[in-house]
């Protein structure tokens, strides 16, 4: 936790209500994102309950489970699950882009949209990311075949799950993370994981503060738990007896009626208070990299979903190869997330000013159109001191940036009581005189940070053929196997 996080949530215990950490939204928010509130049944790591889903606050559908413990209505649930899935996957694509071709002149296109998931907090993502395990490898023949959309559905859970991973991506997101990321509470961070509590302090009710809304958040009869565990009193006074008397009445659609009644009544508080979240991140300006990032998403969905029927299902393990992969591009994704970030939003900035990684203030001195004339030719190098009372732990010789313009570079030339001299480096133009406006001018308030997007370049791999004999050596060609399909469903 940053001084800033720390000095914010003290202000918000004093303020009695939630306190900005961001100026502008760091994640996009689709115009109709899927909200998924999934609940499962209590001491069953798989078996699924209920889910409440639908792109609009008045557009909800209820998905139930009469008896969790059937394998038979566990996957007519997953089909029933699947189609309004599926259905929203293939009506977000929007328009087809025509992109340039790439470096081997390939043709390349781009789905105008893309379908984004929407559920209560990281607990609803692991359940999504489980419930895609357990299904994508599902036979569609056979003494226990499943309707051909559950095997597609575990697919797509479970790419929708690994992109989650991805740092900077908006495809699947957790509501509590997302608020977290953008306001600071009274609370814990234990606390935060409970989105009644959390939207209570960013947005209480009339006549409370941010400490009596999460008090009263705590009450399960008021705000039932977000899923997709449920609440122990619920279990036992109340679902227990429902599911009995279903297996009592061998089915009666009363009682399975009146079992949809019980799990609603635990779901809609939770869809309520995701369709205000959502107003509420829709309420902040949208940061200047995340259309980037949303575009970097619809690559990846176009990509995936144009070559979904040429591949097997995701296997159980990655191989060597793709797993050094992944860590590698998770890892490039997160260097440049929070750079992007910082270089949007002033309070994220700030965080690194304090930890020396940044500094800002008013230019006192500048060279412009100073050369470097020690080589061959010259060079264009202006020069600029800026007084600073950050504290700069920096080195000198280091590379900066500036963040109201990454692309303008210098390196530290020296550090000293009177500020910091640097000397620019790129981004001012092709010629021996600076463009206009590229140079800070005396008088001028600027911010240099280290932090830079894309500060390491891509790696490369051997194929999958050469993977080394220290890595176990070329893999065998994956195949789904009975052994695959043996997950927590069976």
């Amino acid at each position: 936790m940053s001084a800033l996080t720390s000095l914010a949530q003290l202000q918000a215990a004093d303020a009695g209500i939630a306190q900005p950490l961001a100026t502008v939204r760091h994640c996009h928010v689709a115009d109709a994102p899927l909200v998924l509130v999934p609940l499962k049944l209590a001491g069953e790591a798989a078996a699924p309950l209920a889910v409440m889903l639908g792109s609009a606050p008045d557009d909800a559908s209820l998905l139930v489970v009469p008896q969790p413990r059937n394998r038979d209505l566990r996957f007519a649930f997953a089909a029933d699950l699947a189609k309004l899935v599926l259905n929203h996957i293939e009506t977000s694509r929007g328009a087809v882009e025509e992109l340039p071709p790439g470096k081997e002149g390939e043709e390349r296109i781009r789905y105008g949209n893309a379908p984004q998931f929407l559920v209560p907090n990281r607990g609803g993502v692991a359940f999504l990311r489980l419930l895609g395990r357990s299904t994508r490898f599902r036979s569609t023949e056979g003494p226990y075949a499943v309707d051909p959309a559950v095997p597609v559905l575990g697919r797509w859970l479970t790419w929708f799950a690994e992109r989650y991973d991805h740092p900077g991506s908006s495809l699947l997101r957790a509501m509590t993370e997302v608020l977290r990321l953008h306001w600071a509470t009274g609370q814990s961070s234990l606390e935060d994981g409970n989105l009644a509590a959390l939207v209570g302090w960013i947005d209480p009710p009339d006549g409370l503060d941010g400490p009596a809304a999460a008090a009263q958040a705590e009450d399960p009869v008021v705000w039932p738990p977000a899923g997709p565990a449920t609440d122990p009193t619920f279990d036992n006074e109340v679902l227990a007896p429902a599911i009995a008397a279903y297996d009592r009445s061998g089915g009666d659609p009363r009682t399975e009626e009146r079992l949809r009644t019980a799990v609603a009544s635990q779901l809609t508080p939770t869809w309520e208070l995701m369709w205000r979240a959502v107003g509420l991140l829709r309420a902040l300006p949208e940061g200047a990299s995340v259309p980037g990032r949303w575009e970097r998403d619809r690559d990846a969905f176009t990509y995936y979903h144009q070559t979904f029927g040429e591949a097997y299902p995701q296997a159980r393990r990655d191989p060597p190869v793709r797993a050094a992969r992944r860590l590698h591009d998770l890892e490039r994704a997160q260097d440049a997330y929070d750079a992007q970030r910082a270089f949007d939003d002033p309070l994220v900035m700030a965080e690194y000013r304090l930890a020396g990684q940044a500094f800002g203030g008013t230019v006192t001195a500048c060279e412009p159109e100073r050369l470097d004339e020690t080589g061959k030719r010259p060079k264009l190098r202006p020069r600029v001191r800026i007084a600073t009372e950050d504290p700069v732990r920096l080195d000198v010789g280091t590379t900066v940036c500036n963040a109201a313009r990454p692309a303008l570079k210098g390196r530290i030339v020296e550090l000293g009581g009177d500020g910091v001299l640097l000397e620019l480096t790129g981004g001012m133009g092709r010629k021996l005189v600076p463009e206009p406006g590229t140079v800070p001018r005396e008088g001028d308030r600027v911010v240099f940070t280290s932090l830079t997007e894309g500060s390491w370049g891509a790696a490369k791999f051997p194929d999958r053929e050469n993977t080394p004999w220290t890595h176990g050596g070329p893999p065998e060609e994956y195949t789904p196997t009975d052994e695959d399909a043996e997950e927590e469903w069976s």
